[in-house]
């Protein structure tokens, strides 16, 4: 019988697994709830693997149904699961000044970046104090947009941990659409959802190049911010076209800029809206679709498939279309290992949201025919898609979901969460081949 060897992997997956488990027991107990005994364990199971995810999906009202104690376990299932539970573990040893393993250093390290970490100290120290900042920060400019509302010191503490971690959970029915026409709301959650979504590594290395302490950006951090900004550009253009004529009809032209500019900030994996989406046109979830698989950068509070790589698949198509054998962006080569765990982790993200949606699609439909479903396939892949790239946006389907519906949307906010992460992982710990196979040409393209 083979001995079980506890790798970054499983540590990874068995310490969200057991977030997961400890935070739905947690809710699903009757001080959590207003009603006792009304919130299903399923219920209870899918708010705590969103809420650890990062994701936002909930089934239902966070503000009406939870107890301030239920609100106030969902709040730390956000954090911790925003920053990584590997993170908060080696934390707490190097708070009582016990040696982390290397296991642990790997782990830790898989959630933020593939580089080498010189010290694991200062990245932690980095994060957290990076973390506090920008939440407190955040907290205390939404204390003053929620004037007049009840609670609003634990209300703004909530939306700035939930807009930094990218979580998109709101304590309101219709998430943040009451302040749509309100500057600091909007101009606040969204300058967190790109805090969160940046990524610690690349807000901490274009600190240290403004501030001085570097010549120069490293080429992840050029990546990162060169296509998240240009993603936003051609979101906001895109999506004023496609709901000019919609959504976005009879509004000023100022809260017309503001929506705009928050739903496509929104769709880099945060959840928050301000308008319905039930709204919108085909195309537009379409359009949402795509930007939600992407997501925001690595090794940051936000999901998807991560910006840099994008940006190596297209540099990748670009370099073979050219004729080019070897992948260069800014003048630098790329590692054909990069662009075969960039390949790789695309090719797994869309057979996972394949398989889901076809899942969910017979689960939600059965047998009735096209015309008595038609519509729900584009939002049964909107809801997919949403779940695995941990964004939480939806066109409302998601309460409506049978118990098995909502189990299958569990399985993919558990692997969106994870999946990037334990497939890079998987693909650089393997050993080494000392020998290789003899080479032959296969017809592709």
């Amino acid at each position: 019988m083979k001995r079980f060897i506890l790798t970054p992997v499983r540590a990874l997956v068995l310490s969200f697994a057991g977030a997961i488990a400890v935070g739905a027991v947690l809710l699903w107990l009757p001080p959590a709830t207003v009603a006792p005994g009304h919130l299903g364990f399923v219920d209870a199971l899918f708010t705590a693997t969103s809420a650890t995810t990062v994701t936002g999906l909930v089934v239902v009202d966070t503000g009406t149904v939870f107890t301030r104690f239920g609100q106030c376990v969902i709040l730390g299932l956000i954090q911790l699961g925003g920053l990584g539970i590997m993170t908060f573990s080696t934390i707490l040893l190097l708070l009582v000044g016990k040696r982390v393993s290397f296991r642990d250093r790997v782990a830790v390290q898989s959630a933020f970046t593939h580089a080498q970490i010189p010290s694991m100290a200062a990245l932690l120290r980095w994060v957290v104090l990076a973390t506090l900042a920008a939440e407190g920060l955040g907290a205390l400019l939404l204390w003053v947009g929620f004037r007049g509302e009840p609670h609003r010191a634990f209300s703004a503490l909530f939306h700035a941990v939930s807009a930094f971690c990218n979580a998109g959970f709101a304590l309101y029915p219709d998430s943040l659409t009451r302040w749509r026409s309100d500057p600091v709301i909007n101009l606040t959650v969204t300058t967190l959802i790109i805090a969160g979504g940046t990524g610690f590594l690349v807000f901490r290395d274009t600190v240290l190049v403004m501030t001085g302490r570097r010549r120069r950006l490293s080429l992840n951090t050029k990546i990162c911010w060169i296509t998240y900004m240009a993603l936003l550009a051609g979101g906001v253009l895109f999506f004023g076209v496609l709901e000019r004529n919609n959504s976005l009809r009879g509004l000023p032209l100022g809260e017309k800029a503001l929506a705009t500019w928050f739903q496509v900030v929104t769709l880099r994996t945060a959840g928050f809206n301000t308008l319905d989406f039930s709204t919108f046109a085909n195309a537009t979830l379409f359009f949402s679709i795509i930007y939600m698989f992407i997501g925001a950068s690595p090794g940051s509070c936000a999901g998807g498939i991560k910006t840099s790589t994008f940006a190596v698949l297209v540099a990748a198509a670009r370099s073979r279309l050219s004729g080019h054998l070897r992948v260069s962006i800014f003048q630098r080569s790329v590692p054909d290992a990069t662009v075969t765990r960039a390949l790789a982790i695309v090719l797994a993200s869309f057979v996972v949201i394949n398989g889901a949606a076809l899942a969910l699609m017979i689960v939600q439909t059965g047998s009735h025919s096209h015309a008595a479903t038609r519509g729900l396939f584009l939002e049964l892949l909107f809801e997919v898609t949403s779940a695995f790239g941990t964004v939480g946006l939806s066109t409302g389907v998601t309460p409506t979901l049978s118990p098995i519906g909502k189990l299958i949307i569990i399985s993919v906010m558990f692997a969106g969460r994870l999946g990037p992460i334990t497939l890079a992982l998987a693909t650089t710990a393997g050993r080494e081949r000392r020998f290789t196979y003899a080479q032959e040409n296969v017809m592709v393209g």
